[in-house]
Formats: C-alpha cells, sequence, structure tokens
C-alpha cells in the first residue's frame, strides 16, 4: 500500500515546486527518506557497524506545518501571501495544503489587514515597498502568532492602530509583532522586534511540557513529529541513564526539559539570550530547580566540555556541527552523543570527524513530507579506551 498522492494546483500550474516529491506516494518517500540517509551514513563510517535502524516515524502527509513563511506581494489593495521567484513573479499560495487548517483560515484575514492599515508590499525588482513577509506560527493549543517583517517602522503606527480589530476578529491570535529587515537580500528576517501584543511569547505544550517561543526563537515546524523526536530522545538517554547532560544549540529548552529526571543534572547552552529566558520559563513552569536543569547563553563551539559530561545532546542547523565543533566533542570524549540533525550530508560529514564514535541506534523522523528534507535521530557511544580524567 502506497497512499494516494497529493494534489495541488499550484505544483500543476509549476507555480511553486516547493514540494519536489509531491509526485510520489507517500509511503514510498519514506522508504526512500530512510534508504538515503543509511547510505549516507554508511559511507562516512568506514568499518564501524551500522546502528539498529528503527522504522521511521511518518507525518501526516498534509495540514502539519505549524509555521508560515509567507512573501507578500501585489499591492496594499490586492495583497498576495506565498512566494517570490524570477520566473513566475509573487504567487498566492494561501491554500498551500501543508499548511495546518487554522493557519489557512486565518491567512485571508492577515491579507485583509494588511488592506486595512495600508501597508504597502515590498516589490523585489524595483526595491520599492515596506512589508516583506508574514510570518504565522500555531500553537498546539491552536493560538497564533504573527510576525510583521518590514523595511522600516514608518507603518507602526498603522499596525497598532488596527491591531485591536484584527485581535477581535482572530480570537486565537496572542503574539503580534513587527521585524524591521531594512536589506535588500534574500533574508526573511531582521535583528530588530518590536512585540506589539502585551503576550511576548507563544506557550507550545509538547508532552507534557510547555515550552515559550519567543518570535526570534527556532522550534521545528511539524509540532506532532517533534514531539515523537522528544520521546524517542528521551527513551534512549533513560536507558543509557546519565547523571549529567549537555545539551548544545538548546534552543527554548526542548531536548533539556525532556530529558530532566531524577538524579541527572542537564545544562542547556544557546548563543540566543532570548531563547535562553524562554527555557528558564519554561524550565519554571516543569517545577524544575537550577540544579536539575540550568541554562546558558554561550557559543556551543566554545561553551562546555571542560566539565565532560556523560552525554551531550546536539541538535545543530543545516550545516551540521563542523570541523571545529565535532573535533572538540571528539577530543573532548563524553561517552554518549546525541546527534539530531536535518540533514544527512553534515550528519555524515561530522561522523567521520567523531571516528572514536559508533551509532548504536538511528531513527528517520519524517518532519518535511512531499520534500526530500528529513530530521534523523543518532544515538553514539564511545568506543575504546575513555580519556583519562
Amino acid at each position: 500500500m502506497t497512499g494516494p498522492l497529493l494534489q495541488c494546483d499550484h505544483w500543476d500550474r509549476q507555480e511553486c515546486r516547493s514540494c519536489s516529491w509531491i509526485e510520489r506516494p507517500y509511503d514510498d518517500q519514506l522508504a526512500a527518506k530512510q534508504q538515503l540517509t543509511r547510505q549516507q551514513l554508511r559511507a562516512a563510517l568506514g568499518e564501524r557497524p551500522e546502528p539498529e535502524w528503527l522504522p521511521p516515524v511518518p507525518s501526516a502527509p498534509a495540514g502539519f506545518r505549524t509555521k508560515a513563511k509567507m512573501v507578500v506581494g501585489g499591492t496594499a489593495e490586492a495583497p498576495t501571501l506565498g512566494l517570490w521567484t524570477q520566473q513566475q513573479g509573487y504567487v498566492d499560495i494561501r491554500d498551500c495544503a501543508l499548511h495546518t487548517p487554522a493557519i489557512r483560515a486565518a491567512l485571508p484575514v492577515l491579507a485583509d489587514f494588511v488592506t486595512r492599515a495600508g501597508l504597502t508590499p515590498y516589490d523585489v525588482p524595483t526595491r520599492s515597498g515596506e512589508l516583506k513577509h508574514a510570518l504565522v506560527t500555531e500553537s498546539p493549543a491552536g493560538e497564533l502568532m504573527v510576525r510583521w517583517v518590514l523595511r522600516s517602522t514608518e507603518a507602526e503606527s498603522r499596525i497598532r492602530k488596527h491591531l485591536a480589530a484584527l485581535l477581535e476578529e482572530l480570537p486565537t491570535l496572542r503574539v503580534v509583532t513587527l521585524n524591521v529587515q531594512p536589506a535588500h537580500a534574500a533574508v526573511i528576517e531582521g535583528e530588530r522586534e518590536l512585540v506589539l501584543t502585551e503576550q511576548a511569547t507563544l506557550p507550545m505544550e509538547v508532552n507534557g511540557l510547555t515550552l515559550h517561543l519567543g518570535p526570534r526563537s527556532f522550534f521545528q515546524t511539524n509540532t506532532e513529529v517533534a514531539a515523537a523526536l522528544y520521546r524517542t530522545a528521551t527513551a534512549w538517554v533513560d536507558e543509557v541513564a546519565p547523571t549529567t547532560v549537555h545539551d548544545l544549540y538548546c534552543g527554548v529548552g526542548g531536548f533539556a526539559l525532556h530529558l530532566a529526571a531524577p538524579g541527572r543534572t542537564v545544562t542547556g547552552i544557546e548563543i540566543s539570550a532570548e531563547a535562553i529566558a524562554a527555557a528558564d520559563r519554561g524550565r519554571i513552569d516543569a517545577g524544575l530547580s537550577v540544579d536539575q536543569v540550568r541554562f546558558v547563553a554561550g557559543d556551543a563551539t566554545a561553551a562546555l566540555l571542560d566539565d565532560r559530561p556523560d552525554l551531550v545532546v546536539v541538535n545543530p542547523p543545516r550545516r551540521g556541527l563542523g570541523p571545529d565543533l565535532a573535533a572538540r566533542l571528539e577530543d573532548a570524549g563524553p561517552p554518549t552523543v546525541l546527534y539530531s540533525s536535518c540533514n544527512p550530508e553534515t550528519l555524515a560529514r561530522d561522523l567521520a570527524v567523531l571516528r572514536s564514535y559508533v551509532p548504536v541506534r538511528a531513527q528517520v523522523l519524517d518532519m518535511f513530507p512531499q520534500t526530500s528534507h528529513l530530521e534523523v535521530l543518532v544515538l553514539l557511544s564511545r568506543r575504546g579506551p575513555q580519556r583519562s580524567e
């Protein structure tokens, strides 16, 4: 059984090519992701044995994206929400089947707000206009965060003027911000963020824990599969039973808070002070003391490892750990490493550097159906003599 294909008019009209695997039955997509990931890791391992591969974790083939990154085009009177390419120009894809029903329902309301507030969409060819993106995130509770990305704060007063009406039209809208991105560059957001609502973070309840998502904090776009990722990580770590855990790239604390347990101390490290503040709020909500879980703002490439924890969690961006941090991890020699990767290619590159580690177990989690992208979790164990104290 391979399941039905996802039908998309935008793909058929060649307006959007993001779902590069949409013509593959979903079960075939899962099998291909498992096979390709195994091949990439096998090449990096050399003579080291392959891990035990668990069955891949599937996703709903559609309606799974809890975050929409919409390019705003057209005019203030008739805006488009979707994407821009040199070939097609601006394409409205507010009906994209990948987004959750709540996000699809919110997008037309947000388009009306663009008109009401007189927000002139940015035009890439002429480098004119103000509004670049509308970024929408939905929590598991159905609450929304909306971020308007503009070139400047010129429209701030108009956004504030009409904000009450928007909040009334979208009762689930909890956080609204204005992000300033002045550069003519393929960069979605800027460094400056103005929070326009009383609430500044979006609570994300995952597996009974509340994670507080700030406007510029990272969180997986597929919350259901992210929850499965955290459950798997917790089960694997509990089997190892470490007493000290360090979580690099901890973000808002997803892994660190899930891995907290009696008799175990967890330290999360993240370069974003905003994310660390949100993670600490999640710690307080979970009733955990700083002796159990603590969060530190710092650069993962320069932090920790001197204490040599029993287990290190790494969840790097697509570029992977890179040679410097991978070499530091190899030299530090923690007994166990839990590596969560969204890019098997850079994972394989890092595994080639982590030559003292043997993969024990691995699992593909399908965060991104209809594409070749995925998440893979690998449990690594140090082999040979341990580093002397």
